[in-house]
């Protein structure tokens, strides 16, 4: 599958929706240094895909919409010094976040009570600790 990004075991996007742009990178440098264009800045347009199904691009779309610029997931990686790298660093970036968006939610957690035997080891507890600070208290002779 080397036209497509694998999100998910079930979930492809094509390389041909992703848009890439370089850029200089920040930081230190000296002479010659910060040169190439080693940025890497990758856009997904996630409103717009057709590579996701309509309840997997809702649920993505929901949950990622505080990354979402415009519908738009920008994904940028400049911590390598080759361009290559950081085309790699910010494709699995990418991958990460989408694979999140799509997860399934997770399971409602089902409310518990505690059995007897927890709440009267409690009130054991509770009650020994009672009577020891009470024998430590002054008494009143």
């Amino acid at each position: 599958m080397d036209g497509y990004l694998q999100v998910t075991g079930s979930v492809a996007v094509p390389r041909s929706e992703l848009a890439w742009r370089f850029s200089r990178s920040s930081g230190p440098g000296g002479q010659s240094v910060n040169t190439a264009d080693s940025r890497a800045e990758l856009r997904f347009d996630l409103a717009a895909t057709q590579a996701l199904p309509a309840n997997l691009k809702e649920r993505a779309l929901d949950r990622l919409g505080s990354r979402l610029l415009d519908g738009v997931l920008v994904v940028t990686a400049s911590e390598h010094r080759s361009q290559l790298a950081n085309r790699r660093a910010a494709e699995e970036r990418l991958v990460v976040l989408l694979a999140e968006g799509v997860a399934p939610p997770a399971r409602a957690r089902r409310a518990t009570r505690p059995s007897r035997g927890a709440v009267q080891a409690r009130l054991d507890a509770k009650r020994r600790r009672s009577q020891t600070k009470q024998l430590r208290r002054r008494s009143d002779d």
